[in-house]
């Protein structure tokens, strides 16, 4: 018999997006029972009328549903930004089986019948993912989400698990604990490696999830706060930053002093160099071993 899904997501100021990722939700079929979360932080547009658009369509049965049964359940309040939002939703979870989805994000039709599908076949795994699309923000279709099968060395080196794909079940609260509070841009990827240091974690190679990029988001326009904060936090928890992480961090550094243009182009490259050298030196305590292919590429030869 299958259990329930809890669904999470984290809101603030969305209105232009959240009726469309409510509706990926609510409409998803199969033969479970969903609870749905939705934690705003205190959103001052229409995101909480369309919210109660939808509490009450829910209430008063005018809404097709799809799965065993929903129980919608919301809060707008002043939190502590996105982290927190989520964890307040994963604490408040009564489910057997738990999804993040943000509030600009969506849902693929059949995305949760499959995920707890393959959660039924594989009783080991505590986590799993599956592939994603990026989309744009009015919703078109930009190009697949760059996953990849499960490797946790190659995870290190590239986030390639698409957040709104992933499942877990209760129980990962239980044995890996809840988000960290203290990061506001890799709350997610940390996760990722803190269950996968601990835990099997699976794949599942379906479409499951659109995640949405526009100029707004944290990944467009704070790429250089993302990547400092992804950078320090494999250095606390890891001890060893990949020079995959180091060389983006680095050139967003150094682009933030210099622009790639004319005469300017080699002072960037001046500088990116001696930045990535010294980060390294200072992160890993070495210099970094280059593939000989590499500097090629870099020099432009």
């Amino acid at each position: 018999m299958r259990r329930t899904v809890s669904v999470i997501t984290p809101s603030f100021n969305q209105g232009r997006f959240i009726e469309e990722t409510i509706n990926s939700v609510i409409s998803q079929e199969g033969d479970f029972f969903l609870e749905y979360l939705i934690m705003d932080g205190g959103s001052t547009d229409n995101t909480v009328e369309i919210i109660r658009k939808y509490e009450k369509l829910l209430a008063e049965k005018k809404y097709p549903i799809r799965c065993k049964g929903i129980e919608f359940r919301w809060v707008s309040e002043k939190d502590k930004g996105q982290t927190d939002a989520v964890n307040k939703g994963f604490k408040a979870a009564k489910g057997d089986f738990l999804g993040w989805l943000n509030s600009d994000d969506t849902y693929m039709p059949g995305a949760i019948d499959k995920a707890v599908g393959f959660f039924e076949k594989n009783n080991d795994v505590l986590m799993v993912y599956g592939q994603g699309n990026h989309i744009a923000e009015g919703g078109q279709l930009m190009d697949r989400y760059p996953t990849e099968p499960f490797s946790r060395e190659r995870l290190l080196e590239t986030c390639f698990i698409c957040q709104p794909t992933v499942f877990l079940r209760r129980s990962v609260l239980d044995e890996v604990g809840f988000l960290d509070e203290s990061l506001h841009y890799c709350m997610d990827y940390e996760y990722w490696l803190r269950v996968s240091r601990k835990k099997k974690v699976g794949f599942l190679d379906e479409y499951l999830a659109n995640t949405r990029l526009y100029a707004d988001t944290k990944t467009m326009s704070k790429r250089f706060e993302v990547h400092r904060e992804i950078v320090y936090m494999l250095k606390r928890h890891h001890g060893y930053v990949p020079n995959s992480w180091l060389y983006a961090y680095t050139q967003l550094a150094v682009e933030r002093i210099v622009r790639q243009e004319g005469y300017k182009k080699l002072l960037f490259k001046a500088l990116w160099a001696a930045f990535f050298l010294l980060k390294s030196i200072q992160i890993n305590k070495k210099l970094p071993s280059i593939p000989v292919q590499d500097i090629r590429v870099f020099l432009g030869k």
